[in-house]
């Protein structure tokens, strides 16, 4: 099966070598070293739009999309966000810090947190618009520091747990159901509420999230009337925000082409929200939306060099340099990943190949038994759908250095974040 729908949408062919944006890859390897991330603005931009012109079509009321910022958070992917008038979904100080660095007024900064600490929500005072409450315990911080703090209090929505989880490849990527350690319960909600009647906070919105990356709305309808429940009972007026999360998916593998588009999971939402307002009366609210890994995975690529090939019975192992540090998702997750040669990838897939890292962890691989060319030491790689959930879960294990990322658009390429130096890693000592 082809493969190339899996990389960006400039992704071709020419002179049997993989281009981006009409740029050849072996040569941004030879230019920024390996490992490398690219991010092409072409991608990033095309999913913008198809959620927009979605929201446009589908929509009657007010709307507006959020970047999950978790999904990767840099000042350059936060200007990108600011120039196409996205909020940008922090969690945490060190996310707001990065937000306000890339040049985020508080009006584009939203707060995520399961347990923010007063260093979060001080951060947040002062430089968000919006916090999404995660506990009882959280607003009563939120109201002492209201009482002290000169700055205005920022709005206030109150996460939900639906108890309905959404269908992923992994429990651990589940955050709606009964068990989870998100959000407040319904009853919680309400006391929540009350809370912020009797203490004048200023709350007027209402978020829940189930899971990430998945592919079918469906189980989202549910817990969209529980929400709409909650905001009836609620009165949030006639100016409220309703944000049932993000999470929509992304094909990672040819197996799972084609993947169910954007348009698919927006017109479910919208839908489902326009018509449980009609059956409640309630006035159409600011919808949110709050995509990372639609918006931003199929726009990465991550460039390795194969560094040996081992023959171990019948399986054969390219090791690269790099896997686990900047990539967790397969240990974390059992994710699957396709990938192509940058040099002849339209070859003969003749070999079973698994590719891993050099880390000394045998869960440092990246794929398990790809049909590929054959491979040989030296040879570049590149491994589709990298832009999310990659560059923002690595580590430094056994001393790695992070990767540089480079910005593909309109036919040239800038450093975005350079790659960490042995300096870098001494920074913290003393």
């Amino acid at each position: 099966m082809n493969r190339l729908p899996l990389f960006p949408i400039t992704t071709k062919i020419e002179n049997d070598c993989l281009t981006i944006d009409g740029q050849a890859l072996a040569q941004l390897a030879e230019q920024y070293g390996t490992p490398l991330y690219l991010y092409d603005g072409a991608t990033l931009n095309a999913a913008v739009d198809a959620y927009h012109h979605a929201l446009a079509t589908h929509y009657p009321g007010p709307a507006s999309v959020t970047y999950a910022g978790k999904a990767y958070l840099s000042m350059a992917i936060v200007r990108w966000a600011v120039a196409r008038n996205l909020l940008v979904d922090c969690t945490g100080a060190g996310e707001i810090a990065i937000a306000r660095a890339g040049g985020a007024p508080p009006a584009q900064i939203l707060v995520h947190g399961v347990n923010k600490s007063l260093a979060d929500l001080r951060s947040a005072f002062e430089h968000a618009g919006t916090i999404v409450v995660d506990n009882l315990d959280e607003l009563k911080k939120i109201k002492a520091l209201a009482a002290d703090s000169h700055n205005s209090i920022p709005q206030l929505w109150l996460r939900l747990l639906p108890g309905v989880a959404v269908s992923t490849h992994h429990a651990h990527t589940q955050t709606g159901q009964h068990d989870s350690k998100f959000g407040m319960t319904y009853e919680e909600a309400l006391t929540a509420a009350e809370f912020c009647k009797e203490h004048h906070l200023p709350l007027n919105g209402i978020h829940f999230h189930q899971g990430s990356n998945f592919r079918d709305p469906e189980p989202l309808l549910p817990a969209i009337e529980l929400g709409l429940d909650l905001a009836q009972r609620l009165g949030l007026g006639d100016e409220w925000h309703f944000c049932p999360g993000g999470g929509w998916g992304a094909a990672y593998h040819e197996d799972e082409l084609p993947h169910p588009s954007i348009e698919v999971y927006v017109r479910g939402v919208a839908e489902a929200v326009k018509e449980g307002c009609a059956s409640r009366k309630l006035r159409h609210p600011m919808l949110h939306l709050e995509p990372g890994r639609s918006l931003a995975a199929r726009a990465g690529v991550a460039l390795y060099r194969v560094g040996a090939i081992k023959k171990r019975g019948a399986k054969t192992w390219a090791l690269i340099d790099g896997g686990m540090t900047d990539n967790p998702r397969f240990a974390l997750y059992g994710a699957r990943y396709s990938c192509l040669p940058v040099s002849g990838p339209g070859g003969e897939r003749s070999e079973l190949v698994s590719i891993a890292g050099p880390y000394c962890e045998s869960g440092d691989v990246l794929i398990e038994d790809l049909p590929m060319p054959k491979l040989k030491a030296g040879e570049l790689i590149a491994i589709p759908v990298a832009g999310a959930y990659h560059l923002s879960m690595s580590s430094n294990y056994n001393g790695a250095r992070r990767p540089a990322v480079v910005w593909l658009e309109h036919g040239s390429a800038k450093l975005i974040q350079r790659a960490e130096t042995f300096e870098d890693l001494l920074k913290r000592d003393v």
